[in-house]
Formats: structure tokens, C-alpha cells, sequence
């Protein structure tokens, strides 16, 4: 998807009366300003969930994809580690029917990303201030340790390169414990392109990137969520 296009899809949702995108669309609007993101499918059949996966290759995850669809693990539509055709048709059907008859969305198949480290790139947007983007530790740790930080947007590279300094835990994104130095170029990207989508989307109210996981040294996007204001809101 190309940024006119991410644009024009914020838009349309806005004007449908969407509170937010599907994650599916939410990171192709990312992917379109430069975040990376896992590889995936949007599929609404048991045969063609098994036939994604098996062009991502296993194990693979399996989640239910809806833009009024913002807890999926609490709403029990995910599973991980799915490694086999069979396993895939046999979750998706277990997940249509815990989704229920007025389930409106598909299911998407998503490679499954490893590794030790989860980092979150976020925005929230201010009346006064306009968009602040936000950055730190992902996963569990987000609420638990607080280690974020925030720059108003738009952001430079340099501004992305000092706030990847600043948190407390800034040693994670070195070569501790055998693992990889984290690509710091690709993920100053990354928050450099939040910062901007926000920037350019003024209908965006909140993004929330995580966890964005460090597989090997490079930052993966495995689950996204961009929240929108109401319309008429501006």
C-alpha cells in the first residue's frame, strides 16, 4: 500500500463510523510509512487460511481481524504456534465459531516472529500539543516498568536516535547475552515513521505498536492498532 492509498483508507473508515482499523489495515498503513511488519494474509475460509500458511511457512499465528475487534486474546480469537495445515483449518474453524454467527471480519495468518526482546513504538495525540509519539519496552513490560519516553511529532532521525538513549533500559538494544545489536537505523526509522503518519493522518487519535519484536537484530511489528477520532471530531 502506498501512503495516498494508507491515507485514503483512514478517510473512508472515518467516514463509515469506525472507531479504529482492523490490525490488518492498521499495518498496512504502517508498513506504508516505513515500519516493518509481519508477513500475513486477511482469509475468510478454512482452505485458504491452510493455503496462506503454507506460503508463509510454520508455525504461524491465527487471529481473528476486525476493525471493532481491539482484544483479541481476551476475546480467546488468537492462537500461536499452529505447524501444520491441518492445525491452521482446524483453528480457523475453532475460531469462527468462538467469533460467532455476527462476526463481521476474516482471520489473519501471520508468520510467527521470535524473539527475547519487545519494544513499543505508540502516539497519542493532544488537543494543545497535537501527536506525541512514544517509545520503550514492549510486551508485559509496557505497564509493569514504565520505561517510555516522548517526543512531539513530527521527529528527525536524530530526535528517534536520542529517545533509543534515554530509557532506562537502553543497554537491551545492545549485544547482551549473545543476542544481536538491534538494526538502531531501521528502528529510528520505524519511530521516525509513526511520528510522521500521525503528522500526515489528523484523523489518527492513537497508534499502538506492540509488541514490536527484535528478531535477531531487526524490529518486527507483530501486532498493530491505529485508533481514530470520531468524525466531525477535527
Amino acid at each position: 500500500m502506498k501512503i495516498d492509498a494508507a491515507q485514503r483508507l483512514v478517510a473512508r473508515s472515518v467516514k463509515a463510523g469506525h472507531g479504529a482499523l482492523s490490525e490488518y489495515d492498521s499495518k498496512r498503513l504502517l508498513a506504508a510509512y516505513g515500519v516493518p511488519v509481519t508477513r500475513e494474509r486477511l482469509v475468510h475460509s478454512a482452505k485458504d487460511a491452510r493455503a496462506a500458511a503454507d506460503r508463509l511457512g510454520y508455525p504461524v499465528v491465527l487471529k481473528g481481524c476486525a476493525h471493532d475487534l481491539l482484544h483479541k486474546t481476551e476475546a480467546g480469537l488468537v492462537m500461536v504456534g499452529l505447524g501444520s495445515g491441518k492445525e491452521v483449518a482446524d483453528g480457523f474453524r475453532t475460531l469462527k465459531a468462538r467469533a460467532g454467527a455476527d462476526f463481521s471480519g476474516g482471520f489473519l495468518v501471520q508468520e510467527m516472529v521470535k524473539g527475547d526482546r519487545e519494544l513499543m513504538i505508540g502516539m497519542t495525540r493532544d488537543e494543545q500539543f497535537g501527536p506525541s509519539v512514544v517509545f520503550g519496552l514492549g510486551g508485559i513490560f509496557t505497564e509493569v516498568l514504565e520505561d517510555v519516553v516522548f517526543r512531539l511529532a513530527p521527529l528527525k532521525l536524530s530526535d528517534a536516535r536520542e529517545m533509543m538513549t534515554e530509557i532506562r533500559a537502553a543497554k537491551i538494544l545492545g549485544s547482551v547475552r549473545g543476542m544481536a545489536r538491534v538494526d538502531r537505523a531501521l528502528l529510528a526509522h520505524a519511530i521516525v515513521a509513526v511520528g510522521r503518519a500521525a503528522a500526515e493522518n489528523p484523523d489518527i487519535a492513537e497508534i499502538d505498536i506492540n509488541p514490536l519484536i527484535v528478531a535477531g537484530s531487526r524490529p518486527i511489528a507483530v501486532d498493530g492498532l491505529v485508533i481514530l477520532k470520531p468524525a466531525g471530531s477535527n
